[in-house]
This record gives C-alpha cells, sequence and structure tokens, in this order.
C-alpha cells in the first residue's frame, strides 16, 4: 500500500488495486503538488463539507465516475449533482472492494458557502475516517479538536499512520494534537492542515517534538510511504 501527502488536508492512498484520494482541495491551495488535469481518482473520500474539503471533488468525481464516500448529507448533495456516491454516518461502516472505510466523529462545522445568496448550506456532521485495507489502518482525522474519545478509536483499531491537523484557530494546535497522537498510539504520525492560510501558519517540528516516543512524520506535498 502506497500513502501520499499532498498538501493542507490532501492524502492518497493506492490500496486494493484504487486510487483513493482524501479531501482533495487542489485548486486554490499553496500547498499542494497536484493538478486538477492530471488527476483521476476512483475513490474520493470526504471528511466534511468545508470548500477546502470538498475542493476539487465534482471536477474530479465526473472524470470516470468515481465514488465519494461521505457522510449522508453530503452524499445526498453530491449525488443531487450527479456524482456517484456512497453515504455513512459517524460509527458506521462499509466493506468495498478496496477496502473498509469507517466513519468517526470530530469536533468541527460542515456547510457549503453559496456565495451568490450569501448563506451556509448545512451538510450534516464532519467526520473522521478509518480506511482498512490490506492489513493496514490509516486514520485521517479531518478537521477537529482534541477529544478523549481518541483513546477509543486507537484501542478498538491499532493504527499504522495517523494524520492529524496542526493547523490551530479552526482545529487543534500542535500541542493538543500531541495529546491526540497519545490517545491514538498510532505507528507513524503525519501533521497536516497547516500553512494553507495565515490563520494556520505553524512549524510542524513543533508538533514533532511535542510527541512522546511516537514516530513522528513531517511529509511534504509528494512525498510518499509504503505500509
Amino acid at each position: 500500500m502506497k500513502v501520499s501527502f499532498h498538501g493542507h488536508s490532501i492524502v492518497k492512498v493506492e490500496a486494493g488495486g484504487k486510487t483513493i484520494l482524501f479531501d482533495p482541495f487542489i485548486t486554490g491551495n499553496s500547498q499542494t503538488d497536484l493538478k486538477v488535469e492530471e488527476e483521476s481518482p476512483d475513490v474520493i473520500i470526504l471528511t466534511h463539507g468545508h470548500g477546502d474539503h470538498i475542493g476539487d471533488t465534482e471536477a474530479l468525481a465526473k472524470k470516470k465516475n468515481a465514488l465519494v464516500i461521505a457522510n449522508n448529507e453530503i452524499a445526498r448533495y453530491l449525488g443531487w449533482k450527479g456524482l456517484n456516491t456512497h453515504p455513512l454516518h459517524i460509527g458506521g461502516s462499509y466493506q468495498f472492494d478496496f477496502g473498509r472505510v469507517k466513519l468517526t466523529q470530530v469536533f468541527h462545522g460542515s456547510a457549503v458557502e453559496d456565495d451568490d445568496k450569501k448563506e451556509m448550506i448545512y451538510l450534516g456532521m464532519p467526520t473522521g475516517v478509518l480506511l482498512m485495507a490490506e492489513g493496514k489502518t490509516i486514520y485521517h482525522a479531518g478537521d477537529t479538536g482534541l477529544f478523549s474519545d481518541m483513546k477509543l478509536i486507537g484501542e478498538r483499531h491499532p493504527i499504522d499512520i495517523a494524520f492529524l491537523p496542526i493547523g490551530d484557530n479552526f482545529t487543534m494546535g500542535p500541542e493538543d494534537a500531541a495529546v491526540a497522537a497519545k490517545f491514538l498510539q498510532a505507528k507513524t504520525v503525519v501533521p497536516i492542515h497547516y500553512n494553507t492560510f495565515p490563520l494556520i501558519q505553524q512549524d510542524p517540528q513543533k508538533f514533532i517534538d511535542l510527541l512522546d516516543g511516537q514516530n513522528g512524520k513531517i511529509m511534504k506535498a509528494g512525498d510518499a510511504i509504503e505500509l
């Protein structure tokens, strides 16, 4: 299994003969190495409805009818736009041909902005994602603050690699993310969701230095790990 990071919250996984893209915010992402015209995922997994996570989902999914996996509200919203979707919700999981996907709770928001009408369209509860494939478990925390049930997530699902936001302001900062890493006890922990915008400027090394004996890894856009 190949797992790569592509700036902000974009994670790409190649498993089960599929290319799986998490939160494909490419257009307008100052940190990514990806280009929409060069990407053609088989599966897109979304953590929540904010624009810096849904991103280019519609354009990417329409290339070859990619399956979009998200909470029920996002799945229905994107289904109305003609996308091929599979709805899940917090605590629920489903076995796909490439692996099992389970949504976990987080503490954040989830909505898409309609700039013309100056309104927000609510898109259900935000989530984290557990992807279990080829005998490995990946945890993408999405956007969240620290919460103690991360201990249960780690105990119930031994995690090979966890992607945790550290940007502060909208999510955990480095200090709380280090506590989250301790709760989760993942074999490898990667910081995400930082330096894309002025409000979330962070030094990822600060997060790595706070880890308690865990394998923290700063991944630049395009870096990959073989699990």
